[in-house]
């Protein structure tokens, strides 16, 4: 009986996890990447992935049904591609030349009866509107009719032990039912349940509204902590007291700001587009995304602040933060909150040390040193700022030998601690 063969296009956060969850499912893989080096990493049985172990990507490639590649030669008779590659806003308005890279590279290897499925977050329309045309044109094939077109917003969250590819449900679309058919087929055979919808477009607002939905109530509780510290209330305890009630609320916790591909670039999306087609402004999102932003300044000016109120200076001052990462307990640095917080101190003159177990070196910023978590380091500084809050950092070690902890992730209690 003959394997399916499936390509994944984009061999990241997103889609290494979906190359590995497929191989187990019994199909063969190609990984296809425009990183050579990240290729041969993988290729060799390196994960730059937290959540996809050396032993799980070995299994693959010793198995002999995961093949990473840079050459969409390999693509050549594909049953199924579903393409998870970056879509980066750029001056504002979405970037889709990685979308539409992918549709020129794959195109040729189009043939009847396949699937491609787009994964990439973006904007409604975008798999009729701009993959579709490149698919057809490449191919000389038509969909629907000729080959199947569906879109599935991934859902992946970084380090969540939980909520993982496998559990969490899936949404999915086709251009028509029997493009549907085949991809809520495909995802069967991956997912515990998926979610089934009647359209490209709105399988492509789904994603966008999740993310907003983040982003703005973020933006609420960032607000708030910035006008408790004012009014003196603690507004961490007044977020647990809310949680108590059973219905009509969901807890937010404030932090530095909001990082990765989703947050603060997702919204912007339906933004852009509202402004484009409506020719209004979707100030909800406009202003989610301006208090969001403005929070890595806030964590520097109350971190200068609190060393003032210790008598040392931040000019000079010797800075230890705990995280670079834009959220817990993985090295994804993509436009992490953390490392505006550090060049922000940088630039006022701190000597700035982090603690960051996960993250690659060549994704620190400049500048930055990159230390252990030790009792010594923790007591020669001058403030410690809790900044990304991994679950391996000692935050008793923190608390106990710290001259001054600024905490923007209520991990830390004690005398010498100051929360956001």
């Amino acid at each position: 009986m003959r394997v399916e063969k499936l390509v994944v296009i984009g061999q990241g956060y997103v889609g290494l996890p979906l190359a590995m969850r497929a191989v187990e499912a019994g199909l063969d893989v190609v990984g296809l990447d425009v990183d050579a080096d990240r290729v041969k990493r993988l290729a060799t049985g390196e994960s730059f992935v937290e959540d996809i172990t050396a032993e799980r990507l070995g299994r693959a490639l010793a198995g002999g049904r995961y093949r990473p590649s840079t050459e969409y030669t390999d693509a050549e008779g594909f049953d199924i591609c579903v393409i998870t590659v970056p879509t980066p806003l750029r001056d504002g308005a979405p970037d889709l030349s990685y979308v539409e890279q992918a549709g020129r590279g794959i195109g040729p290897y189009v043939r009847a009866g396949c699937t491609v499925v787009l994964e990439s977050t973006t904007y409604p329309g975008t798999t009729e509107e701009v993959l579709r045309p490149l698919l057809e044109s490449a191919s000389g094939l038509r969909s629907p009719g000729d080959f199947h077109l569906g879109y599935s917003p991934e859902r992946i969250d970084p380090g969540n032990p939980t909520w993982r590819l496998e559990n969490t449900p899936k949404v999915v679309s086709g251009v028509d039912g029997d493009s549907l058919r085949r991809v809520d087929d495909f995802y069967q055979r991956l997912v515990e349940r998926t979610v089934p919808v009647d359209s490209t477009r709105v399988a492509e607002l789904t994603k966008l509204i999740e993310n907003t939905f983040r982003q703005v109530n973020i933006a609420l509780i960032n607000e708030l902590a910035i006008a408790s510290h004012h009014l003196g209330v603690d507004v961490w305890q007044a977020i647990d007291a809310a949680s108590s009630k059973p219905f009509g609320f969901m807890p937010f916790r404030p932090g530095p700001g909001v990082g990765g591909h989703c947050l603060p670039i997702d919204p912007c999306y339906l933004s852009w587009q509202v402004k484009r087609t409506m020719g209004r402004q979707f100030r909800f999102i406009e202003l989610a995304d301006d208090i969001n932003h403005q929070m890595p300044e806030h964590v520097a000016q109350r971190v200068m602040a609190g060393l003032n109120r210790v008598g040392r200076p931040v000019n000079g001052a010797r800075l230890l933060l705990l995280g670079l990462a834009y959220k817990k307990n993985t090295g994804d640095m993509r436009d992490s909150p953390a490392v505006d917080v550090a060049r922000r101190l940088k630039d006022l003159g701190a000597d700035v040390r982090a603690a960051e177990p996960y993250a690659e070196p060549q994704h620190i910023p400049a500048g930055v040193a990159v230390v252990d978590l030790t009792e010594r380091e923790v007591a020669e500084a001058d403030a410690v700022v809790v900044v990304t809050d991994h679950d391996c950092f000692d935050y008793d070690l923190v608390a106990r030998h710290a001259r001054y902890v600024f905490d923007t992730r209520d991990r830390c209690r004690g005398p010498v601690v100051e929360r956001l």
